[in-house]
């Protein structure tokens, strides 16, 4: 485990630069609002980093262009273009007293409010970028969530009694599938697929029955954590977890067994996680879902709102699926590792109920947001949870099979591996 989290941490040395995004510019200045710094100087830090990421791009673009290698760097003209360019848009909002909130004004007021909405990653930002400034902080705790991710997954297969070779089989399997590249940007994926994990992980714990209370609590703090970090999230998970735990429980009865107080303690969790995260989010006057539509809609605020927002998202999300699903049978990686996910969690019914139901939360954040130039990893990552487990469940029967024949020949080595 260590050894697999070690060798991870190392290969991202490849890219400490080049991995911010647009609304890297919104979580890094809110950690610097959080750390103390003024609008001003939060804005010139976070503006140096996400210029510094995109003129690393250009560098990199540019050495490998067939037509244009030999030309001159073009990072400096990038940076200053960039720079210059952010300025134009964060100055004059400063200057109208657009202060308000903890991030920087790089858009409409309206459209960082769902910013102001999600605390959880800046404040674990703010360590890092207090100790090891903005480029190497974000990098870092990039680094620890993904490594954080990879030794839940071992975890919670190790709590599955797995064969030990299967476990950190898994953790390598969360490093190297869009899992790993995904939880690594400076945005809110890697905490999701972390605290989502450690649910999954609570989960696993109340099945085996020896640390239900522990597991329970796991699985409490892992929603109440993740409504800091984005509640649409724990909205999604806490519903999929109660779906899930009530139809194992169903599930149970019909077949003439107890439907476990476990098994039922995380359906109710889950329940009450959900119904508390709609309460808080309305008492904290979170955007909507309806605001949510619009911001979609809208291309974030920049044209007037739509008079019938529903009608067009649902229209939207008929031919969004449509040719998401035709680009995965052009690519069909994707479809093949779920199918052997859910082939692998069915082997272990009750826990892989909840596996799927974690998992799924990620096609519901996909529809929350059916955006075909980000169809990629990005939202949906949280599905990749699947065969990340799932495959090593799958591959479990065969290597049991491999350990035990050697032993067949020698009546004392069976007895002692019973």
């Amino acid at each position: 485990m260590l050894v697999a989290a070690a060798v991870f941490a190392v290969l991202q040395l490849a890219n400490v630069t080049g991995r911010a995004t647009p609304d890297t510019r919104n979580y890094v200045s809110y950690a610097l609002g959080l750390s103390g710094a003024d609008k001003r100087a939060a804005a010139a830090a976070t503006i140096d980093h996400y210029c510094g990421s995109r003129a690393s791009i250009a560098h990199r673009r540019q050495d490998v262009d067939v037509v244009r290698f030999h030309r001159p760097d073009p990072a400096p003209r990038v940076r200053a273009e960039c720079r210059e360019r952010e300025w134009r848009k964060v100055e004059p909002r400063l200057r109208a007293g657009q202060t308000g909130g903890h991030t920087v004004p790089f858009t409409s007021e309206r459209f960082m409010r769902i910013f102001e909405a999600r605390p959880g990653y800046p404040l674990f930002l703010v360590p890092f970028v207090t100790v090891f400034g903005v480029t190497w902080g974000v990098w870092a705790a990039g680094v620890v969530v993904t490594v954080l991710g990879g030794v839940l997954v071992f975890l919670v297969l190790r709590t599955l009694a797995v064969p030990a070779p299967l476990a950190p089989a898994g953790q390598v399997l969360y490093y190297v599938l869009p899992c790993g590249a995904t939880a690594m940007r400076p945005m809110t994926e890697g905490l999701l697929l972390a605290l989502t994990l450690a649910a999954v992980w609570g989960c696993a714990l109340v099945l085996r029955g020896r640390r239900e209370r522990a597991g329970l609590a796991l699985v409490g703090g892992s929603l109440l954590a993740l409504f800091a970090v984005k509640h649409s999230q724990a909205l999604f998970l806490g519903l999929c977890l109660a779906g899930a735990g009530a139809a194992i429980a169903l599930r149970r009865r019909r077949r003439g067994r107890a439907a476990g107080r476990g098994v039922c303690a995380v359906a109710v969790t889950g329940l009450a996680a959900a119904a508390g995260t709609l309460l808080l989010a309305r008492l904290l006057h979170y955007p909507s879902a309806s605001e949510s539509v619009q911001d979609l809609l809208t291309d974030h605020f920049a044209r007037p709102d739509r008079e019938r927002p529903w009608r067009e998202f649902l229209q939207l999300q008929g031919r969004f699926w449509v040719e998401w699903l035709r680009r995965q049978l052009w690519e069909p990686l994707f479809v093949a590792a779920l199918a052997a996910g859910v082939w692998g969690a069915l082997r272990r019914p009750a826990f892989g109920g909840f596996l799927i139901a974690a998992a799924g939360t990620g096609f519901l954040t996909q529809a929350g947001h059916p955006d075909i130039t980000i169809w990629g990893e990005r939202l949906i990552v949280l599905a990749w949870l699947l065969p990340v487990l799932g495959v090593p469940l799958l591959l479990e029967g065969l290597v049991r099979s491999r350990v035990a024949l050697p032993a067949q020949g020698h009546p004392d080595r069976v007895h002692s591996m019973r």
